[in-house]
């Protein structure tokens, strides 16, 4: 069984310098490191001269079959979250026999919504597959068609029948159990999706942090704080001013469902107004240049939202792990975040404990990170959701 440690740590307190001294200065296992950015998978190639670790290429059959010739051949493999997100069950016959040890360089995508119809769904039950303890199993092997994808989901086992009408997709939790170990490098790891998917799953983790020895960081149950932390709150400039707070006063304003329902609307009167506070905050607020502008919001209406003079310092709402934005010092977290109720309620079936709030604070600390702020220097940042600017001041407050 894979002993899998939550390494739990602030942005900037060395959990990345860690993996890397514990990789390359292991002579007894073989490592797959998984992050979200190429840059990164550079860093760790660059940095564990000892280990040579490989990247899989995009070459033959495509990515996932060069991974499996690495595997096979006991190599140290470096990669990204989407060629993780592929492993099958092939994949995991390999894994146990290579003695690898995985560190995960944030959390990945392990639960997601299969989009499908009703009527769907009822034909490929009424013809190729059944449900057995949740799970769809195919049974039709010689079948091609429009499911194609579906089936190979199936086989693999990552399917999960929700309802009497909705398929979950679920990492398969069979890949984690092939490793000797695992590391999961994050922060506030309670509040994510993976934290319920291995609960919802009963996988067992414990949680370590990393020692700072004199500038060399190592993982340990004696956890160092960066002396940066308390600095924090004196680096963050909050933006208020109630004319351009207003539009996010309600619990719900700027969440995804508020933005759909004014979308729909002729007008849409809120999001141009949203748009209208952006340019006001970044040409008169903090009369930033364009190299130094950051903001976000839900990818859909990223066209809307953009204007001149900041278009271009768009960042994912969901971004982590990279180093690319460190320049940027005006920022607009222009959302509100919640965790998609089908996915909530899918891990509320087995009474796994959500944690609404924390998930929502730590999707705003991870791309506040993404900026210079990273390099201790100072920020401005403009977030008119009320619930969201409130969660991140009661953070900054408890940093002592």
């Amino acid at each position: 069984m894979c002993k899998i440690y939550v390494v739990d740590s602030i942005m900037g307190s060395g959990k990345t310098s860690a993996a890397i001294n514990k990789m390359d200065n292991d002579s007894e296992s073989n490592y797959i490191f998984i992050t979200p950015y190429l840059d990164e998978v550079k860093r760790i190639i660059d940095n564990c001269t000892n280990k040579h670790f490989i990247q899989p290429e995009n070459k033959g059959k495509g990515k996932l079959e060069s991974l499996h010739y690495l595997i096979g051949n006991k190599y140290n493999i470096a990669s990204t979250h989407a060629l993780f997100e592929m492993y099958n069950n092939y994949t995991k016959d390999l894994l146990k026999q290579g003695n690898y040890t995985l560190v995960l360089d944030e959390v990945c995508q392990v639960v997601d919504i299969v989009p499908l119809s009703r009527s769907d769904l009822k034909d490929i039950l009424d013809g190729h597959a059944h449900v057995e303890d949740n799970l769809l199993i195919w049974d039709d092997e010689e079948y091609t068609g429009r499911f194609e994808d579906i089936k190979t989901m199936a086989l693999n086992k990552s399917l999960v029948v929700f309802g009497d009408s909705l398929l979950m997709w679920n990492f398969p939790v069979e890949i984690f159990k092939s490793f000797k170990e695992a590391y999961i490098l994050t922060y506030m790891f309670k509040a994510q999706q993976q934290k319920y998917y291995y609960d919802y799953y009963n996988v067992k983790y414990e949680y370590i942090g990393v020692k700072n020895n004199n500038g060399y960081y190592t993982f340990s149950d004696d956890v160092s704080i960066p002396t940066y932390v308390s600095e924090i709150k004196n680096k963050v400039y909050i933006v208020e001013d109630n004319k351009l707070n207003s539009i996010g006063e309600d619990y719900y304003s700027l969440s995804s469902s508020w933005f759909k329902r004014d979308f729909k609307t002729r007008n849409k009167f809120l999001i141009k107004s949203l748009k209208a506070n952006m340019i006001n905050y970044f040409v008169n607020k903090v009369k930033s240049a364009s190299d130094e502008s950051m903001w976000t919001s839900f990818a859909d209406y990223k066209k809307l939202l953009s204007g001149k003079g900041y278009t271009k310092g768009f960042v994912s709402v969901n971004a982590r792990a990279t180093n690319e934005f460190r320049f940027k010092k005006n920022l607009a977290y222009c959302a509100n975040i919640f965790l998609n109720p089908i996915i909530k309620q899918f891990f509320q079936i087995k009474n796994v404990q959500i944690y609404e709030e924390t998930y929502a604070l730590s999707e705003l600390v991870q791309w506040i990170w993404r900026s210079t702020i990273r390099d201790g220097n100072d920020i401005n940042i403009y977030i008119p959701s009320s619930r969201m600017r409130e969660l991140l001041i009661e953070w900054l407050d408890g940093l002592n």
